[in-house]
């Protein structure tokens, strides 16, 4: 079954005028629109990759839990939000300090140069 056409037209009009996708989904679900076909709809719009390249990562439970919050939050699904916060970390290019350091941040020193070194 194909995403609704008419859900996805409003999506898209909706994007052109500059709401974010959280601005567009959460008053769709409050309207009574079904999660699944409004996720349909939403994942009709990706972009499609015909190569996509994985990443296999270990999180230990707590920073998982802390992760998944988030990415509902966000109106994410898991993946997507940690391929948010590696998208969003490649880009910036600022250096915060011990306390400004985030979740996001924690999960990037995962990768670091820094931690392999040991």
């Amino acid at each position: 079954m194909s995403a609704n056409k008419e859900l996805v037209k409003f999506i898209k009009e909706a994007r052109r005028r500059g709401f974010d996708d959280y601005q567009i989904m959460n008053p769709l679900l409050k309207h009574g629109w079904p999660r699944d076909e409004v996720e349909k709809a939403f994942a009709s719009l990706k972009p499609k990759y015909k190569f996509k390249n994985r990443v296999c990562v270990f999180l230990d439970s707590q920073l998982l839990k802390k992760l998944e919050r988030r990415a509902k939050r966000n109106v994410l699904l898991l993946h997507e939000q940690i391929e948010d916060i590696l998208r969003r970390s490649a880009l910036s290019s600022g250096k915060k300090t011990a306390k400004e350091e985030k979740l996001d941040d924690k999960l990037v020193a995962l990768f670091s140069r820094k931690c392999r070194k040991k």
